[in-house]
């Protein structure tokens, strides 16, 4: 993550350019980017790839993000995405016992 995404003021989102990227480069990009946000953070994506319309979404409920909002026009795709408070393996390891 850069300092310039460090930065980036509370209640703003963090922008993710991923025009011109074809599956599963868009995805891999939004992965990359959510697993440096804090819990609430919300990420923009920009898209391209009409695949996007399926797979973000597809992605968000697998790893328990909330996708706040989609945008579609002009052959821009637009996502916001809210990076989950709590991690769902999180529940899992609960019920291991202590030490292993």
């Amino acid at each position: 993550m850069s300092a310039a995404e460090d930065a980036t003021p509370p209640g703003a989102a963090t922008p993710l350019d991923a025009r011109g990227l074809l599956c599963p480069l868009p995805v891999i990009r939004v992965q990359d980017h959510m697993k440096g946000l804090a819990p609430g953070a919300v990420l923009e994506v920009l898209a391209t790839d009409p695949g996007t319309l399926h797979d973000i979404p597809a992605w968000c409920r697998v790893h328990g993000h909330r996708l706040v909002a989609t945008q579609a026009g002009d052959g821009d795709y637009r996502f916001r995405i809210e990076a989950r408070v709590s991690r769902p393996d999180a529940a899992g390891s609960r019920s291991k016992p202590a030490g292993g």
